[in-house]
């Protein structure tokens, strides 16, 4: 087996791989000294291959050319394969559950080609319904969904992220710094809630769906409007232990274990 290895080996694609695989476990981008002495080789060596990742986009550089980081176009081709569908085959059956539960519509969002576009969608059962389409785009600064999906990231990913976000109508950038410590008390909270910046009156709850590494591959979200008849709907807080609970079974199928 070893010879066969030897046989068919790729030294060019391991050097590659390699590169990419140090870059992930990285949170601040690398420079080529840094890569080649991570990966016990001289600077020349790592130089060919930077550039052609550069060329094909799965690295990206700072402002300055000198560190290089991860793209998102890894993240972009694994939405294309197959798991994808397999998180919509999870998420999907359990949205509804929680959706009749809480008597409260919910989406599923993922970030596409610098936007939070909606996978899923979910109205709430009864006489009324609040829903937003399947295929809708959204801005990352101004919805909950993508205040989840940059939050649960790398620092280099959540960079990457602005860099590549195209801003949609009504949605207005936040200074970096503002914005990373606002990403980082989400985070640390576990799950973001606050009154939507866009229908008056609702609160949106968002929980990220996470993988084994704890990035976040979606977003759940349920805009929350109380009901002030005599009905007796769920409150916002058995609402959230609804939703959490929602997730953690996605993520438990999705994993095979909990990820938190």
């Amino acid at each position: 087996m070893d010879s066969l290895k030897k046989k068919y080996s790729a030294p060019a694609l391991d050097k590659g791989l390699d590169i990419l695989e140090l870059l992930a476990h990285s949170s601040v981008g690398l420079t080529q000294a840094e890569i080649a002495k991570g990966l016990n080789r001289v600077p020349n060596e790592v130089y060919r291959m930077l550039t052609t990742l550069l060329d094909r986009n799965y690295i990206c550089g700072n402002a300055t050319g000198d560190r290089y980081s991860l793209s998102l176009k890894l993240l972009s081709l694994a939405n294309l394969h197959p798991p994808r569908r397999r998180l919509l085959e999870i998420a999907e059956p359990l949205m509804k559950q929680a959706s009749r539960q809480s008597e409260q519509s919910c989406q599923l969002a993922v970030w596409e080609n610098g936007r939070v576009i909606i996978n899923a969608s979910v109205p709430a059962f009864g006489n009324w319904q609040f829903s937003i389409r399947v295929g809708a785009s959204l801005g990352l600064y101004n919805t909950a969904s993508g205040l989840i999906l940059a939050a649960f990231q790398s620092d280099g990913l959540r960079k990457q992220m602005i860099a590549d976000c195209q801003l949609v109508s009504g949605e207005t950038a936040i200074e970096d710094k503002e914005f990373s410590k606002l990403l980082d008390d989400i985070k640390h909270q576990s799950f973001y809630q606050g009154a939507s910046d866009a229908i008056f009156g609702a609160v949106n709850l968002s929980f990220p769906i996470l993988d084994r590494s704890g990035t976040a591959i979606a977003a759940i979200t349920c805009p929350y409007i109380k009901r002030i008849d005599i009905n007796a709907a769920p409150q916002i807080d058995e609402v959230i232990g609804i939703f959490k609970e929602t997730c953690a079974k996605i993520i438990l199928q999705l994993n095979g274990k909990i990820v938190r």
